[in-house]
C-alpha cells in the first residue's frame, strides 16, 4: 500500500494504471474508517484491479458552525485499516492541493441540492459535488463506491455523472447497521452512551414505517413515523420525507417503492437515514 499525498502524482500513478489496462476502483471518504467504510473497500478489491481510498476532510462541504475542525481525525488508525483490507494506494491530499487559494470552480446539481439535507445546508453539496467530481478525474476512477446511508448524496452523484458524461460507474453499496440497527456513520463518535440509546429509535422507526408502507397510505405512514421520532428524548427533526427512488421528488400516492429518508438531531449530534419501502 502507497500513501500519495499529491494530487498531480496521484493523477499519473492513476493514468499509468488506465493505460496498462487496470480497472480502477475509488472509495471516496472523509476518513475516521468504520465497517461501513469497509464494506465498500471490500467491493473494490473484489470488482477492480486497483483500489484507490481517498481520504479527505473537504472543508467545503461545511457550513459556517459546522463540525470541520472538530471532525475526528484518526489517521494512523485509518491507514492500518486500509493497509489490512488490501487498499493499493490511499490519497490524503493537503486542503491547499485541492482547492487553492485562487480556485473559483464549483459544481452544482440544481434541484436536487436545494432540498432535503440542502434546505438545512445550503452550500453542503456544491462542496460534495465538487470534491468528488475532482477525484473523479484525479483517479480515473472505472467505479466508485457509495454508502447508501446518504441517499440524497448518491443521486447527486448520480445525476452529476450523467450530466457531465464522467467515464466512472457509481455503484450503490447498502447501509451498514450496528446490532441494534444503528446506521454506522463517523458522527456516532459525538454521541453519548444514552444518546446512542435514544438514536436507535430512529432506525426502528424507519423499518416499522417500511412495514405500514405495504398497506397504509404513504401520508399515514410519514405521519406515524414523525410522530414516532418527535418521542425521541432531547431531539430535534430536520426532515422526514417519502420521496421517489430516482430523483427524491415527492412519491405520488400510488407509488410501489419509495425511500423513508430523515434528518435528526440527537443533543448536538445531526444523524441522517433511510430505508427503501415497498408495497
Amino acid at each position: 500500500m502507497k500513501v500519495i499525498k499529491n494530487a498531480s502524482q496521484m493523477q499519473r500513478i492513476a493514468f499509468k494504471h488506465l493505460l496498462d489496462g487496470d480497472e480502477i476502483g475509488l472509495v471516496p471518504t472523509m476518513g475516521a474508517l468504520h465497517a461501513g467504510h469497509i464494506s465498500l473497500i471490500e467491493k473494490s478489491v473484489k470488482n477492480d484491479d486497483v483500489t484507490i481510498v481517498s481520504i479527505f476532510i473537504n472543508p467545503v462541504q461545511f457550513g459556517p458552525n459546522e463540525d470541520y475542525l472538530k471532525y475526528p481525525r484518526p489517521i494512523k488508525n485509518d491507514l492500518q485499516i486500509c493497509k489490512k483490507n488490501y487498499v493499493d494506494y490511499v490519497f490524503m491530499p493537503t486542503v491547499n492541493d485541492m482547492f487553492p487559494s485562487d480556485h473559483k470552480t464549483f459544481v452544482e446539481v440544481k434541484t436536487l441540492q436545494d432540498i432535503m439535507c440542502g434546505v438545512f445546508r445550503p452550500t453542503h453539496f456544491r462542496g460534495v459535488a465538487t470534491v468528488v467530481s475532482k477525484l473523479f478525474n484525479i483517479s480515473y476512477a472505472d467505479r466508485a463506491y457509495f454508502g447508501m446511508k446518504d441517499f440524497q448524496q448518491l443521486k447527486i452523484i448520480e445525476k452529476m455523472v450523467k450530466d457531465l458524461n464522467f467515464r466512472t460507474k457509481i455503484v450503490p453499496c447498502p447501509i451498514v447497521r450496528e446490532k441494534s440497527g444503528l446506521a454506522l456513520s463517523s458522527r456516532n463518535s459525538y454521541l453519548s452512551s444514552q444518546e446512542k440509546n435514544f438514536a436507535i429509535s430512529i432506525s426502528k422507526t424507519l423499518k416499522e414505517a417500511s412495514i405500514e408502507f405495504k398497506n397504509k397510505p404513504f401520508n399515514i405512514v410519514n405521519k406515524n413515523a414523525l410522530n414516532k421520532l418527535k418521542k425521541i428524548p432531547n431531539s430535534k427533526i430536520d426532515y422526514i420525507e417519502i420521496v421517489n427512488l430516482n430523483d427524491l421528488s415527492p412519491t405520488s400516492k400510488n407509488a410501489k417503492k419509495a425511500a423513508l429518508a430523515v434528518a435528526v438531531w440527537v443533543g448536538k449530534t445531526r444523524l441522517i437515514d433511510n430505508i427503501v419501502m415497498t408495497k
